[in-house]
């Protein structure tokens, strides 16, 4: 990590990271609505998910970073008001997928806006410090656009998890 609040975080714009997503021992996801109630919803299916997988002691850092992630997206990523014909589709969707020693989350959105962490020097905001959070919980993050006729991007953020033995 940098000393500097200004260069410590840099957005990522790329895949997500090497991983065979053919080895994926376990994934689950959901949609969440465009309300702040879907910050609770995605920590109580987050919490429900890991539960039943084995992550070790990342499972706070996992249940932080996921909180942060729908927050930017349900405040920086989602339109006031839905497009016509998209209000049977959640504008935001949180995945989770589980390897034997990672633990991807990413949650997608319909914006095509760049994820801009902002200064983490300012401690006294009320607000801004997400992807800092983000930066400092997860092991990388980053980000990319979503491919094809899919609208808006995936904000994902890596964890290693404890190996068995």
């Amino acid at each position: 990590m940098g000393t500097n609040g200004s260069t410590m975080l840099k957005p990522l714009r790329q895949g997500l990271p090497p991983l065979d997503p053919a080895a994926v021992s376990d994934a689950a996801s959901c949609g969440l609505p465009a309300r702040y109630e879907a910050v609770r919803e995605a920590r109580r299916f987050t919490r429900d998910t890991l539960d039943r997988w084995d992550v070790g002691d990342r499972f706070d850092d996992i249940c932080l970073v996921v909180s942060e992630l729908v927050t930017n997206a349900l405040r920086h990523a989602v339109p006031a008001a839905p497009c016509r014909g998209d209000a049977h589709r959640p504008p935001v969707r949180l995945h989770l997928m589980r390897w034997s020693e990672r633990l991807v989350c990413g949650v997608r959105d319909p914006s095509h806006e760049t994820p801009v962490p902002r200064d983490s020097d300012d401690f006294s905001a009320e607000s801004g410090r997400g992807l800092f959070l983000v930066e400092s919980f997860a092991d990388s993050w980053g980000w990319h656009p979503l491919a094809g006729t899919a609208e808006g991007k995936i904000v994902w953020a890596m964890f290693r998890l404890p190996t068995a033995g």
